[in-house]
């Protein structure tokens, strides 16, 4: 699981969005506890303009990780939904 994450986040620096995106949902269709990955499959929504997924992406992962108790995971998690809620909100 690490390496397709960092994979991932390699074809994120490369730009290579499309790639990126269908990767990091590879990865959590194979394991979907892997609290980290919404953080930045929700910034990579974000970036693509897709608030909507982005959204739903943080949402789930919020669930996720309170639910495994991966505690950084749920504050980075929580922070960027709350962040990208109040940007829409204005």
């Amino acid at each position: 699981m690490f390496s397709r994450h960092a994979l991932a986040m390699e074809l994120i620096k490369l730009e290579q969005y499309p790639e990126a995106l269908e990767a990091m949902i590879a990865l959590l269709s194979v394991d979907e506890n892997h609290s980290g990955t919404y953080y930045h499959l929700g910034k990579l929504y974000e970036q693509l303009g897709d608030h909507e997924n982005a959204v739903k992406i943080y949402e789930k992962g919020v669930i996720i990780a309170g639910n495994i108790k991966a505690e950084n995971d749920l504050r980075e998690l929580k922070a960027a939904l709350f962040q990208l809620k109040d940007e829409l909100d204005q």
